[in-house]
């Protein structure tokens, strides 16, 4: 009998706040910290929140684009990730209400590889469909420009 994957899950987490700063979350057998930079009152452990995201962004860029590389059987070779991210910080600074705090993020994905630029384009446009992080930017509005550039 074959076994269904499950298409929707749902992720569950119970973070503990030490600090105003400092969120500990257990993820897994892992535990991840965000927190602020001691010149904002926090312990420089983790990642802001906000460079949490980008990060997710830069993360979840590599991994959707290597699994849509193997599936074109694309090499995509020694792989390096670029980030500009545009930050409107109005709205942690409680300035104002910010409808989109990432106005533009611009990835660049150099791969050092034999593969050719249209085998990179291609492996760049099926990653644009699925990489989940990718599509959170979009819908909050993020101008969301992401490269995929030959070195060799």
């Amino acid at each position: 009998m074959a076994i269904k994957v499950k298409t929707v899950v749902t992720y569950r987490a119970t973070a503990k706040c030490p600090t105003h700063a400092r969120t500990e979350i257990p993820v897994r057998d892992l535990d991840v910290i965000i927190d602020e930079p001691e010149e904002r009152g926090g312990t420089n452990l983790g990642p802001t929140p906000t460079e949490a995201a980008m990060t997710a962004l830069i993360a979840c860029t590599n991994v959707i684009g290597h699994k849509n590389a193997k599936r074109l059987g694309v090499d995509l070779g020694t792989v390096t990730i670029d980030a500009a991210c545009q930050f409107d910080r109005r709205g942690v600074l409680m300035q104002e209400e910010i409808d989109i705090p990432f106005p533009a993020v611009t990835l660049t994905v150099k791969c050092d590889t034999t593969a050719s630029l249209e085998e990179l384009q291609a492996v760049g446009v099926e990653t644009a469909k699925y990489c989940a992080i990718a599509k959170l930017f979009e819908a909050a509005g993020t101008d969301l420009n992401v490269n995929w550039v030959k070195t060799t």
